[in-house]
């Protein structure tokens, strides 16, 4: 094992980070190579700068106009330079700050500064490195998004233990209860998405607040969570009995033996699906800064061992947006658009009933999805797109996910009307 990477693991010996670490986790770490070289070139090398593979010119970046034309108000620098492997550290600061507005619990708290990474799906991927392996446990309700299986079972060769999302209209925390319970590893990892993909669901305040208390409780007893907090559609709660909050900002100080890790993005937050923005954020109870710095040595090594680091441009535009004094009006106003469409949804949902198709419970986020009796999910999807130019996506044989975001107001009553 590389001599760095002895040196991180020793900063987190003792720590549940440290018990949790895959074994490419453990051996993850971030090269005093070209790009660490770099960057102390970029800091102290006031004569000549013969270290970073850009071409310049006068110490700037050389660019083509064709190029730079269509983006007149970012500079060069921000447009085309390298990013630094972590992100942006100017983005990095003013997410961190959003998600404490957003999450107010979380500003007396201690967690490490976001990770930049290439959307969320590349967090998820991130924290499955650092995390999970052969012969690991990882803990997902059903149903759930599909890529989270070429994520932990493909990739990295993890055992998935599924249970029931719901108990008739409410979350089946029994379920989850019962398998935190029966698991036959100390170590285990789970994922909680909410709102949730593919169903649209959102825990209650009450029932957010007997997860945390069914983790509690799990940790108590010996086990080690590492908990996958995926917050994709964060924010998007158009119900007053949906907890509002993420449960990083439950989970992120609940007790030694659960390390909470949140990952997000611009993608749905800030209507920015190609930019490909994400972030990965740690927080534990007995964790320290020395800690949260060791851990992020440790992405780093992972995205330099695989994309080098992510889009300047796309960085940089978020930025710039994130700080525009519009910013918090257009959201809200996208977050209206958005809750009128569950509205609508929600009301045709209520008042007609089908009888080969239930709805599963649905209050935030994209989507809603069928549950389908006495026909085929697949069969149902291919015949609304052949015989009816309709777009749907079946989840399973038994599930059909519809995706009400993408339909405008008016053509809701006359897509259920066809469904």
């Amino acid at each position: 094992m590389h001599k760095l990477a002895v040196e991180l693991n020793k900063s987190l010996e003792k720590t549940i980070a440290f018990v949790l670490l895959s074994d490419l986790g453990r051996s993850l770490y971030f090269p005093k190579g070209v790009v660490a070289q770099s960057a102390d070139a970029a800091q102290s090398a006031s004569l000549y700068n013969a270290s970073v593979g850009m071409a310049t010119l006068k110490k700037r970046p050389l660019y083509l106009n064709s190029l730079k034309a269509y983006i007149p108000e970012l500079s060069v620098e921000e447009i085309s330079a390298y990013a630094p492997t972590a992100g942006i550290q100017e983005l990095r600061t003013v997410w961190k700050d959003i998600m404490a507005q957003k999450n107010p619990a979380l500003k007396s708290r201690s967690t490490s500064l976001p990770i930049v990474t290439s959307g969320i799906s590349h967090a998820v991927s991130m924290a499955a490195d650092l995390f999970a392996e052969n012969g690991d446990a990882v803990l997902l309700p059903e149903p759930f998004w599909d890529n989270y299986k070429l994520i932990f079972e493909t990739r990295r060769k993890v055992r998935i233990i599924n249970y029931p999302l719901f108990e008739g209209d409410k979350l089946n925390i029994s379920a989850l209860q019962e398998k935190l319970k029966t698991a036959k590893t100390r170590k285990l990892l789970l994922v909680l998405n909410f709102p949730h993909n593919p169903t649209g669901y959102t825990p209650t305040q009450a029932e957010a607040q007997e997860l945390a208390e069914i983790l509690l409780h799990s940790a108590n007893s010996g086990k080690q969570l590492a908990v996958i907090i995926d917050d994709a559609y964060f924010g998007l709660f158009y119900e007053h009995t949906s907890f509002k909050q993420s449960l990083f900002s439950l989970l992120g100080a609940l007790h030694e033996n659960i390390l909470a890790i949140k990952v997000d993005g611009a993608t749905k937050e800030d209507l920015s699906w190609g930019l490909r923005i994400g972030f990965i954020t740690f927080a534990a109870k007995s964790l320290e800064m020395a800690h949260y710095t060791a851990l992020e040595k440790k992405v780093m090594g992972a995205l330099r061992s695989s994309i080098s680091s992510c889009s300047r441009l796309s960085q940089s535009l978020l930025c710039k947006a994130l700080q525009n004094p519009r910013y918090r009006d257009e959201k809200a106003k996208v977050f209206s658009l958005l809750k009128e469409r569950y509205m609508a949804v929600k009301k045709i949902v209520q008042s007609n009933p089908c009888a080969c198709l239930t709805a599963l419970p649905f209050n935030s986020g994209y989507f809603l999805s069928f549950k389908c009796h006495d026909i085929d999910a697949e069969q149902l999807r291919v015949y609304l797109l052949a015989e009816m130019g309709i777009g749907t996506v079946a989840i399973s044989s038994r599930l059909l996910r519809v995706a009400y975001s993408s339909l405008d107001i008016e053509n809701i009553p006359g897509f259920f009307e066809k469904l």
